[in-house]
């Protein structure tokens, strides 16, 4: 019988989770002996899991769980340089020459192992079948807004946190933007994609007028000058080889209205960063960090804004994996069998 053991997450700020008791139930009916761990922080209940049928481990008890289970998780696994035995669905951040990703491989490798990485989980066309995006997209623009904001009390942007629900988000930075008494003008880049729907759709709630482009304003490579005659930017899309330039470094100086970046793509460290003004990516302790002062330019780059919104976004997966995950029973096809496939050639070299 196929065993999938949902463990508990260990990233700091980290309370999505991959499947919810409902996705459980169905597992189970179809067949699947499902395991989830206890866990201080996830968004939803244990108690769901329990009424679905779930067997309950000890939090963070994964590593002897036994040999045949899949351990099923969203993010980083400890650094502890352990070998990894197990098959693992988790987001191994591995393929892209980070140098974690390898210690990553290395232990797999050690352990005899499998990756099955979420990121590189596609359909026949390529297409990924889950992605977080539109709430990357959604509590993206809520911090960058709230970024503006604190521009225009002449401060930076506080430390943000985790909100129960989107409506809780809402309620704070409306009256935020309210109390200012005026909106911004907003562009986003990347506005048909999950992640630009999820910033436009934030923007226009809050009463922001947003400008929206995606692959046939920037098919021309740029300079793009209207992106700083608005008064914040959005780039939602993931750097590539053939991706614009959309703000160089020389608009840190130029005059523009611009005076807040979301690089909700956050991909600092690429060789094709759309956004060439910032070199790290910021956190909740510090959302944006200050890239020019005369006149002032802030970017908000933090890689886990899901977890603001661990809830919306749990759900939002989850119903979107459920289907692939339906299909463990066949880990040699279909999207697994793919995702193997990729694996094995990321560990050529290894």
């Amino acid at each position: 019988m196929t065993h999938l053991w949902v463990r508990a997450e260990q990233r700091p700020n980290e309370d999505r989770v991959g499947l919810t008791p409902e996705g459980a139930a169905a597992l189970i009916a179809a067949g699947i002996r499902l395991t989830v761990e206890e866990s201080s922080v996830r968004a939803i209940p244990l108690d769901g899991y329990k009424d679905a049928g779930c067997e309950i481990a000890a939090e963070n008890s994964w590593p002897e769980a036994p040999q045949d289970a899949i351990i099923f998780g969203l993010k980083e696994l400890p650094e502890d340089g352990t070998p990894l035995p197990h098959r693992h669905i988790m987001f191994g951040h591995a393929y892209k020459g980070q140098h974690s990703g390898r210690a990553l491989l290395e232990r797999f490798k050690a352990g005899g192992g499998t990756l099955y990485d979420l990121e590189y989980l596609v359909d026949e066309n390529g297409r990924r079948v889950a992605a977080f995006g539109y709430w990357a997209g959604y509590a993206g623009a809520a911090v960058t807004l709230k970024t503006w904001a604190a521009q225009q009390r002449g401060q930076e942007c506080p430390p943000v946190g985790v909100y129960a629900n989107k409506d809780a988000l809402n309620a704070e930075l409306l009256a935020e933007l309210d109390a200012i008494g005026t909106r911004p003008r907003a562009i986003v880049i990347g506005a048909l994609g999950r992640v630009g729907t999820g910033a436009a759709d934030m923007c226009e709630a809050m009463g922001v007028n947003v400008t929206k482009w995606d692959m046939a304003e920037t098919a021309s490579g740029g300079p793009f000058p209207e992106i700083l005659d608005h008064d914040l930017f959005l780039n939602c899309i993931f750097a590539r080889p053939g991706t614009p330039v959309f703000v160089p470094r020389e608009a840190l100086t130029a005059p523009r209205k611009l005076t807040a970046i979301g690089d909700v793509a956050c991909d600092p460290d690429s060789d094709y960063n759309p956004v060439p003004v910032y070199d790290r990516a910021t956190t909740w302790e510090a959302p944006a960090l200050r890239v020019a002062t005369d006149p002032v330019m802030d970017v908000m780059a933090i890689d886990n804004l899901p977890s603001m919104l661990p809830v919306e976004s749990s759900q939002d997966y989850a119903a979107q994996l459920l289907p692939s995950l339906l299909t463990l029973t066949d880990l040699d096809s279909g999207v697994w069998g793919r995702a193997e496939a990729t694996y094995k050639t990321h560990m050529r070299g290894i």
